[in-house]
């Protein structure tokens, strides 16, 4: 099994920057699927940022450019960090991570961009 933990939401300005942190229970060098997702009210969750198997990172068209995923050197912790945040960033921000064929969900953090 794996735990994910997201944090770091919170309310801020438009135009203004978040770091979100993922801390997962195992070392996501060893995870498939890593990545960032988002959802807001009564919309589906949709894919922000994510590393493909080669740790290329590869971004939704709406973030590129603004957002950054990264890990930390022992890869137990996945970073989105993101700038020149809008109001259309506001949702639920979620960090997903596949091991053996079962996908892994944590609780999500809300963030919330004022105009």
């Amino acid at each position: 099994q794996v735990q994910l933990v997201e944090s770091g939401g919170g309310l801020v300005q438009a135009g203004g920057s978040l770091r979100l942190s993922c801390a997962a229970s195992r070392s996501t060098n060893r995870l498939s699927g890593i990545g960032w997702y988002r959802q807001a009210p009564e919309t589906q969750r949709d894919l922000v940022a994510t590393f493909s198997r080669s740790g290329t990172p590869s971004y939704a068209d709406s973030v590129k450019g603004r957002f950054t995923i990264s890990r930390d050197n022992t890869g137990d912790t996945v970073y989105l960090q993101m700038n020149s945040l809008k109001p259309e960033d506001t949702a639920v921000y979620y960090c997903k991570a596949d091991l053996w064929g079962v996908t892994y969900w944590g609780q999500g953090t809300q963030v919330t961009v004022s105009s």
